[in-house]
């Protein structure tokens, strides 16, 4: 079978991705149903931390869990990866021992040299440049809400049309949406800081026909379907904290921009959200904040993504 990492949006094809919405909905009935599934059984997932996390281990754990596998959970503190050891002897050792290695590092280069030599896929856990497995997540969760089709299953053809806007930091979940606008035919409103731009070039779109710059947020949420940021202030950057408290008290996503969104637009957010800060409380945990629905598909979108690289498409 052809080795298929999944280190950003953009390593799928449309085609995938409306089968793996498909996936993760049937694994999803199949754990609300409380209905084993287990076609990872004895396959091993080794799961490496350089940043810390909540969603994205106890997500990645319980699915490998629930899949039927096992999981071997590593730090660069309790690694050689702590003691330079170099990335590239690391993934020809480790991948010869399991059969699947998520990561969550800081530079996108770390992840994509670990994977030029790994005998297994290598998934994209979050980088300071993407965070795939989250917009897997986001996207699935507005299926859900606004993109079934007859049968009552996701489909990514009825994205066509919508207007996702993006407030706040030009970050890596700021860059994964701009792929995935690209790959998927939807359209993204982004209104950032001056000086906290996306760049197109990071997200290596080959246009920016996909999306529009607005300098007010409120014009972003003009018309939306679906509103969401970040926190202000993302892993890594802690020393810009200060800076940035003063420079995006505009970005905070608050009432009046949800109602300037479309009547019935849903609002997400990541997690971990600062209530005050980035999002007003009434919003994130108002009757359009879909944010928990978004946090429990992290762990059934990463369930049918792992299957896939695994196992191909099965039936």
């Amino acid at each position: 079978m052809f080795l298929q990492h999944y280190l950003q949006f953009s390593d799928l094809s449309a085609e995938d991705y409306a089968w793996l919405f498909q996936r993760a909905a049937i694994i999803k009935k199949k754990f609300k149903a409380y209905e084993k599934y287990h076609p990872l059984a004895d396959r091993t997932l080794a799961m490496i931390f350089e940043k810390a996390s909540t969603r994205t281990r106890v997500s990645f754990e319980a699915g490998m869990y629930q899949l039927g596998g096992s999981v071997v959970h590593l730090t660069t503190t309790d690694t050689q990866l702590g003691r330079a050891e170099p990335i590239e002897d690391t993934a020809r050792v480790i991948s010869r021992m399991v059969d699947l290695v998520m990561i969550r590092t800081y530079g996108q280069d770390k992840i994509e040299r670990f994977a030029a030599h790994s005998r297994v896929p290598v998934i994209n856990g979050l980088t300071n440049e993407f965070h795939p497995c989250q917009i897997l997540a986001d996207i699935f969760t507005l299926l859900e809400h606004r993109g079934t089709n007859a049968q009552g299953m996701p489909d990514p053809a009825l994205l066509k049309g919508k207007t996702v806007a993006w407030v706040g930091d030009g970050n890596n979940m700021a860059n994964t949406w701009l792929q995935a606008a690209e790959l998927l035919g939807f359209k993204v409103h982004v209104s950032t800081p001056r000086g906290y731009e996306v760049d197109q070039t990071v997200a290596g779109l080959r246009s920016s026909d996909s999306y529009r710059v607005f300098k007010n947020p409120m014009d972003a949420c003009s018309g939306a379907d679906l509103v969401t940021t970040d926190v202000w202030t993302s892993m890594g950057y802690e020393a810009e904290n200060e800076a940035r408290m003063k420079v995006f008290t505009d970005w905070c996503v608050d009432t009046e921009m949800m109602r300037a969104a479309k009547p019935g637009a849903l609002f997400m957010h990541c997690l971990p959200a600062h209530r005050g800060e980035e999002v007003e409380a009434d919003v994130i945990d108002g009757p359009q904040s879909v944010v928990w629905d978004e946090a429990e598909n992290r762990l059934h979108v990463q369930k049918a993504l792992m299957e896939f690289l695994v196992l191909g498409k099965v039936d």
